[in-house]
């Protein structure tokens, strides 16, 4: 590794997520005489500690930079870290790489999890068991996608984070809190501005700005001339249930990835992040507080709820060109109500009553997360709010209870893509020698093909090198 931290370099990554981790990790491996820097506007995974989780404040006191979203481990450091095998969800990675290709990056990059900690329990949806919920879901327009997955465990997700960070900079210069304020082109290579004053300049560039960065990515790339398609935005909520409810579905596949096609709109919802066990818990995005899940692998950590996101997918034409802004304006109506996260009964929503402290007290399902009791009507749009409530009596079919009164439903949940470039079969941009990865490069959005675009892009640079 380099002492201190050089202007020149042969490889410079923008962001520390899980993309530009393992980017960094398959260039030192295979070449430990390059010059790589890591840059990332958060803290280093030691130093990244949010305060609602750490001394359980009901409030988010919105740090900067947020340790939830930003950092050495982007927004996956504080996820109950699933790992999914499959081609089927999870980005779109295979647009630009056939299958097989994919897969085999995806089972490369766990194979290195594993070394670094990561467990070999791997769930299926290929079983005899699995196919009995499998048919049961057909036989009520419910379609399971097909997957094996693992459950690294919010825990140990973040212990397997800090052993590559610690192998990480022993061979590279990474640092963080640092933010990239411009992209320059230069006859070869480029040259970057950062907020720290420095100037940088790369032979190679590797662009991996994970979710809290696509806003950022979008405006560096207006700026270098280069064209954005609309990606989706995915707005919804997340359910809280007693975890026997859908304990037949998780004991066997972990996480059932759920699409419903609506009756009413003929929209998609698809069930998310589904969490045995676990916790709901809320994030901050750019300032917006919104809603997620965790789950421990720890049985003492458990909680008797089980959690899942039900989103509906919103993809939109011209001219309108900010489905990042469209979503994060939802989302600020309900911290404007309610300070932050909004929870409501299922059964208040549908009765058109707003849930208050009384009512959620009566609630024989008991909130994991301390949030404001409220209307999500006065939040979400009708067409949202009638796709969501439609899927949720369709899961009731294949999960009896689904559809309780006790039902919670947390507001709101929003998944952010950002818009996708133009890019090649390596994921190149119309730039030379420029590439673009992860989630907030709206290429994956999910951990393994996250992962597996860092060591698809690194495999190509070292080609380069020769």
């Amino acid at each position: 590794m380099d002492t201190g931290f050089n202007k020149k370099y042969d490889v410079i990554i923008i962001g520390c997520g899980t993309s530009g981790i393992f980017a960094g990790y398959e260039l030192v491996k295979k070449r430990t005489d390059l010059h790589i820097l890591m840059l990332d506007q958060g803290n280093d995974i030691y130093r990244r500690k949010c305060p609602m989780i750490d001394k359980k404040l009901k409030d988010c006191i919105k740090c900067i930079p947020c340790s939830i979203m930003r950092g050495f481990g982007g927004a996956g450091a504080f996820s109950d870290g699933k790992y999914n095998f499959t081609t089927e969800f999870g980005g779109w990675l295979n647009d630009y790489i056939p299958d097989n290709e994919v897969m085999s990056l995806i089972n490369y990059i766990d194979e290195i999890n594993v070394e670094f900690g990561a467990t070999t329990e791997v769930y299926s949806t290929f079983t005899e068991e699995a196919k009995k919920i499998e048919k049961r879901a057909l036989e009520n327009d419910l379609h399971l996608l097909q997957a094996r997955v693992k459950h690294l465990g919010t825990e140990n997700n973040l212990k397997i984070l800090q052993r590559l960070y610690e192998h990480l900079a022993e061979r590279i210069n990474i640092m963080c809190n640092t933010e990239v304020t411009e992209i320059i082109p230069q006859d070869k290579g480029y040259h970057l501005e950062t907020s720290k004053g420095l100037h940088l300049e790369c032979d190679y560039l590797i662009v991996a700005p994970g979710r809290s960065g696509a806003e950022w990515f979008t405006q560096q790339c207006r700026n270098l001339g280069l064209l954005l398609i609309n990606n989706q935005v995915d707005i919804g909520v997340r359910v809280e249930l007693p975890a026997k409810v859908f304990e037949h579905i998780t004991d066997t596949v972990y996480e059932s990835k759920l699409l419903y096609r609506t009756k009413q709109y003929g929209d998609i919802v698809r069930t998310f992040c589904m969490n045995p066990y676990g916790h709901v818990v809320a994030e901050n995005v750019d300032g917006i507080i919104t809603v997620n899940g965790h789950s421990y692998t720890d049985p003492e950590l458990r909680s008797e709820n089980t959690n899942f996101a039900l989103l509906v997918s919103s993809r939109f034409t011209q001219p309108f060109n900010e489905p990042y802004q469209y979503g994060k304006r939802i989302a600020s109506l309900s911290n404007m109500l309610g300070g932050g996260v909004l929870v409501q009964r299922f059964g208040d929503l549908v009765k058109g009553m707003r849930t208050n402290e009384h009512r959620l007290g009566q609630s024989f399902t008991k909130p994991t997360l301390k949030a404001t009791p409220g209307d999500l009507s006065l939040v979400l749009t009708k067409r949202h709010l009638d796709n969501l409530i439609e899927m949720i009596y369709a899961l009731d079919k294949i999960a009896p209870g689904t559809a309780n009164y006790d039902t919670l439903l947390y507001g709101v949940e929003v998944k952010f893509y950002s818009s996708r470039l133009e890019l090649s079969g390596e994921l190149e941009t119309k730039l030379k020698n420029m590439f673009a990865i992860g989630d907030g490069a709206g290429v994956t959005r999910g951990l393994s093909q996250a992962s597996a675009s860092g060591v698809h892009v690194a495999r190509r640079i070292l080609e380069r090198i020769g």
